[in-house]
């Protein structure tokens, strides 16, 4: 699936299941997890664009003079929280973490994972 669909996938996955709030879930570098909510009327626009925090906020990420982060979610995460109603559904996305000109934040744990794959993948 490429990104447009997967992209589609997840709108209509939500619309279908009746997805009120989706919980935008990232890691700090010690791994604690961090949660932002938006609701269905912005998944469209989070998934295109991202979703903006302050870095800063965050153990282990940016000072404050360097502190605007982008949350980018990842579509091959999306999923329903099953222990929720089966009314008012709430889902959950892992994101990447971007810095503001859209490139991999050095100290995003999911980014940092990446690359140590490669590197591995490179040395055979």
């Amino acid at each position: 699936m490429n990104d447009a669909e997967s992209i589609e996938f997840v709108m209509q996955t939500a619309r279908e299941h009746d997805v009120k709030f989706i919980r935008l879930w990232f890691t700090d570098i010690l791994g604690s997890l961090k949660s932002m909510a938006i609701t269905i009327e912005g998944l469209a626009e989070a998934l295109e664009e991202g979703v903006g925090f302050d870095g800063s906020s965050i153990e282990g990420f940016a000072r404050i003079d360097e502190s605007d982060m982008i949350a980018m979610p990842d579509p091959s995460t999306f999923a329903i929280l099953p222990w929720r109603p089966s009314e008012n559904r709430v889902a959950r996305l892992f994101c990447d973490v971007l810095t503001t000109d859209g490139q991999p934040f050095e100290g995003d744990p999911r980014n940092i994972l990446r690359r140590n794959v490669k590197r591995a993948s490179d040395l055979g």
